[in-house]
C-alpha cells in the first residue's frame, strides 16, 4: 500500500492511498491534477547518515566512518513531491543527493537492532539538498544541511514489503540519469541505524531516516527538474529555483 497526504479541491488535507490511476479516499478518487500532494509525513526532525555509501565518500575524498555519522535537518527543511524549493542565494555549489527515507511508525528510544524492523512505518523517497559552500566551514552543518525546503520527501509511504532489500535507487537531473546504485550497499543498514540513533534520541511517528546517498552527486542550478526513483515507491519529482 502507499499512503500519502494530499490536499483536495475544496482544501481539507486527507490522507489517502496512492493508485495508478490517481488518489483515493474514502469512496472517491481524484485525478492527481487535482490535488496538491503533500509531503507523506510530519517529522519532528530529520535524522540524516553521511558517508553511508563508500563510492559516494570516495568521489569526495573521505573515508568511510567506523561508526554511522549522524546529522539532523529541522522541520522547516521538509518538502514535497511537485515543490520548486528556493536554494540558498549567492553559493557556488548546491548539490543534490537522493537517499532512502526511513519513516519511523511508533515511539523508540534503545531499540535492539533484531527489534528494529517493526518500528518501521515505510520508505520514502528523499533527496538531501546540500549547500556545500558553508558546510566546508563548519561542524554542525545547520547553513549546510537545514535550510528551508533541504529535504524533499515523498511522495508516498510505501509499506516495507513493497521495497525489496535491494532495491534500486536512481536519481534524474533534467532528465539525465546522475545517479544508480541499490540500497544494500548502505555501508550501516537500516536495522544498524535505528539502534545507533535511539541510544541517544528519542524517535517519534512520522520521523524520517535518510541513510545516505550514493555516488554521482553534482551542482544544482536554477530550473533543474529533479526526480528521484526506488524500486516499490513511486518517484519524487521536485525543481529548485536560485533567487538572483
Amino acid at each position: 500500500m502507499h499512503h500519502l497526504r494530499f490536499r483536495d479541491p475544496a482544501g481539507a488535507v486527507r490522507e489517502g492511498t496512492w493508485t495508478d490511476d490517481g488518489v483515493a479516499f474514502a469512496d472517491r478518487e481524484y485525478d492527481r491534477s487535482e490535488v496538491d500532494v503533500l509531503p507523506p509525513c510530519e517529522p519532528s526532525k530529520i535524522v540524516c547518515i553521511g558517508r553511508n555509501y563508500a563510492d559516494h565518500a570516495a568521489e569526495r575524498d573521505e573515508t568511510v566512518p567506523d561508526r554511522p555519522l549522524l546529522f539532523l535537518k529541522p522541520p522547516n527543511a521538509v518538502a514535497g513531491h511537485g515543490d520548486t524549493v528556493e536554494l540558498p542565494a549567492g553559493k557556488d555549489r548546491i548539490e543534490y543527493e537522493a537517499e532512502l527515507g526511513v519513516v519511523i511508525g511508533t515511539q523508540c528510544r534503545n531499540v535492539d537492532p533484531e527489534d528494529a524492523v517493526g518500528m518501521i512505518a515505510g520508505y520514502t523517497c528523499g533527496v538531501d539538498l546540500s549547500n556545500r559552500d558553508d558546510q566546508s566551514r563548519e561542524k554542525n552543518w545547520v547553513r549546510g544541511k537545514a535550510f528551508d525546503g533541504a529535504a524533499p520527501l515523498g511522495p508516498v509511504v510505501a509499506s516495507p514489503a513493497e521495497v525489496p532489500p535491494d532495491a534500486r535507487i536512481r536519481l534524474w537531473q533534467n532528465g539525465d540519469l546522475r545517479q544508480d546504485s541499490t540500497i544494500d550497499r548502505l555501508v550501516f543498514p537500516v536495522e544498524e541505524l535505528i539502534a545507533e540513533i535511539t541510544e541517544y534520541v528519542t524517535l517519534e511517528p512520522g520521523d524520517v531516516i535518510l541513510t545516505g546517498t550514493p555516488e554521482g552527486v553534482g551542482p544544482l542550478a536554477d530550473g533543474d527538474e529533479i526526480a528521484v526513483e526506488i524500486e516499490g515507491i513511486p518517484r519524487l519529482e521536485h525543481s529548485v529555483s536560485i533567487p538572483e
